[in-house]
């Protein structure tokens, strides 16, 4: 299955001024696939290093010397290193601190070797007390779970894909071709992006197997927290992951996860899952302008999970995705502002740490809220997901008259409509949008 973020690769490729590689993204989300078929597929050969499967390979980088590196390496391996042909994959790389190290000694002295690194918890190696991070001699690119672009070219639709990414064949797309998108709404609202899903889809179609995968995926997440509990109690780790699914879509409260818990247990709980990959933070920000980071009010935040498919496993909601006319409204609104989500997630740009704002205004008689605001094009672009009418959008328009904001985007499985000030943009178009 293709994925976005081979392109990016390729580029890093041939690259004369890059850096060491280091792909971040939660488990199974493709990183160790994604690499190995670059590098079977762009390089004369291809060296992987598993320090989890093979730890005896930290061995190598007691020496942090790369021409005694490479030399234990072909030791270790059998396989000679050919500077510009050869691809070398340090896997797991959490494992090993000092293989992570290494690299800035690699882009110093040998910048004609390709070398990624991925790992799925390697954040916490980046963040222990005791890592020296070799800042400026690392490139960082970020995976996600699969798009609702790649899914569908997944299933071989390529070419619908290209359609709908531009907006001129939007604006006058046949309601047949409207309708059979919105069932691949339905259909990616239930699998999901989760790779290992899409795959098992696409192969046998069986639903039943792929909603297995997911409850084993989901158990896998549960098993991780030993690895990173040293610093907490599996306790909080659990509330907090069971909690998530449950709260998307909502202001999320530590008093409504367990109010017998100290809402500091609980925070240091959230920040390492969402170190983990496994949920994601949506930052309230006043919008008032850029940066969007400026506006943020800390003690203020939404979270998503990992996955829409996964959420629906959680959660136990399929039936409702299989019988729903609006997809707005399935679990209070809250599937639909994940999907939204993920898809602003997927389409930034891959070398930038990835953050999600929302807008609220609190007050007597007067609430308001906008489910997401962007930059794009050094403007502030509000966001909505919701059904029914344009005029009945308060929170967009009082948001629009306060900032003088000139465009706002409503999400919904409706049409494309470009009327007015608010663009109408169905479910299935955010990647258009955001690339365009």
């Amino acid at each position: 299955m293709k994925r976005d973020l081979y392109e990016i690769l390729c580029q890093w490729k041939k690259d004369k001024n890059r850096r060491p590689l280091l792909v971040r993204g939660a488990r199974q989300v493709g990183k160790t696939f994604l690499v190995n078929e670059f590098g079977r597929r762009e390089f004369d050969s291809l060296i992987t290093l598993n320090f989890e499967k093979n730890p005896e390979y930290k061995e190598i980088f007691n020496s942090l010397e790369p021409r005694n590196i490479l030399e234990k390496i072909t030791l270790f391996t059998g396989k000679r290193v050919e500077p510009g042909k050869t691809l070398i994959f340090f896997d797991e790389v959490q494992d090993c601190a000092s293989a992570i190290m290494a690299l800035r000694y690699f882009y110093e002295e040998m910048q004609l070797l390709h070398i990624i690194a991925a790992g799925s918890l390697v954040e916490f190696t980046l963040e222990s007390e005791n890592f020296r991070m070799p800042v400026g001699r690392i490139q960082y690119v970020y995976l996600f779970p699969m798009s609702f672009g790649e899914f569908i070219e997944a299933t071989g639709e390529k070419k619908l894909r290209n359609h709908i990414c531009d907006h001129k064949k939007l604006q006058a797309l046949p309601e047949a071709l409207h309708v059979k998108l919105n069932e691949y709404i339905r259909k990616y609202f239930i699998l999901g992006g989760m790779p290992a899903v899409v795959r098992e889809y696409c192969e046998t179609g069986d639903v039943i197997a792929c909603q297995r995968i997911q409850r084993a995926i989901i158990d896998t997440y549960q098993d991780d927290f030993a690895k990173y509990s040293r610093k907490l109690k599996h306790r909080y780790l659990n509330k907090i992951y069971n909690a998530v699914p449950k709260m998307v879509g909502q202001k999320f409260v530590y008093a409504h996860v367990d109010n017998t818990i100290k809402s500091r247990e609980l925070k240091e709980a959230l920040e390492l899952l969402e170190m983990a990959g496994v949920v994601r933070k949506v930052k309230r920000t006043s919008g008032a302008g850029l940066p969007l980071e400026a506006g943020v009010k800390e003690a203020f935040l939404k979270v998503l999970f990992l996955d829409v498919g996964l959420l629906h496993s959680v959660n136990g909601i399929y039936a409702d995705t299989v019988r729903a006319e609006d997809f707005t409204v399935l679990f209070n609104g809250a599937v639909a502002e994940q999907f939204v989500g993920q898809e602003l997630l997927a389409y930034q740009n891959p070398y930038s740490k990835p953050l999600l704002y929302y807008w609220a205004r609190e007050a007597k008689n007067s609430n308001a809220e906008l489910d997401y605001i962007i930059q794009k094009e050094g403007k502030i672009i509000p966001i909505e997901v919701k059904s029914g009418s344009i005029g009945r959008m308060k929170s967009m328009h009082m948001f629009m008259e306060k900032y003088q904001v000139q465009q706002g985007i409503k999400i919904s499985q409706a049409p494309y409509d470009s009327g007015n000030k608010i663009i109408s943009l169905p479910l299935y178009s955010l990647e258009g949008f955001m690339r365009k």
